[in-house]
């Protein structure tokens, strides 16, 4: 889920960016270090919004570098075991489809996908249930839950596993639509 987390901190700006404005070279100190970074607690780091120092600068005798205490909000997304979320099908594997969930890729194994057992279909690129009326294809909309996680400091090193064995989680196309009756005036 994505979220708005404020931080405090010291940062440490180096002589490099003193011609900037302090709290543009704090940002960019910040931006620099925490963007596109998995923190095990607040998940992918994905912007720092609004970063102001609180008071005026320290110098230390013999360090070149200015350090701030700093308050800014970091947008965050993550994610927990368990957790319920739409995903859209980016990709359809052999073993499986590759689901898209915020800035995340997951895998939904064709074992997790329903207590049917599913097979894909190469011709037509899709995963189909054996008796052939449900289907998965790139594109679908997938309610899906979070079944492990492995967070890694890098975001591509981030590795999701889903499923969608667990009741009231399904492919949105697999719900049919009843024709709406036309009302009479």
């Amino acid at each position: 889920m994505y979220e708005v987390v404020q931080i405090e901190e010291k940062v440490r700006v180096p002589p490099t960016l003193a011609k900037m404005e302090v709290g543009d070279a704090i940002k960019e100190v910040l931006r620099q270090k925490y963007e596109g970074r998995v923190d095990k607690d607040m998940g992918l780091m994905i912007k720092v919004v609004d970063a102001k120092p609180v008071g005026s600068g320290t110098v230390i005798l013999g360090d070149p570098n200015i350090y701030y205490t700093t308050r800014y909000k970091m947008l965050t997304f993550n994610v927990e075991v368990n957790e319920v979320f739409l995903a859209v099908v980016k990709d359809i594997m052999e073993f499986g489809a590759f689901v898209i969930i915020g800035p995340f890729e997951a895998l939904l194994h064709i074992s997790q996908i329903s207590k049917e057992r599913f097979v894909y279909d190469r011709k037509n690129k899709q995963l189909v249930s054996k008796d052939g009326k449900l289907k998965i294809k790139e594109g679908d909309l997938l309610y899906v839950k979070i079944s492990t996680i492995s967070m890694k400091e890098r975001a591509t090193d981030v590795k999701i596993s889903v499923t969608m064995r667990d009741e009231g989680l399904y492919n949105l196309s697999w719900v049919k639509q009843k024709p709406r009756k036309k009302v009479k005036k």
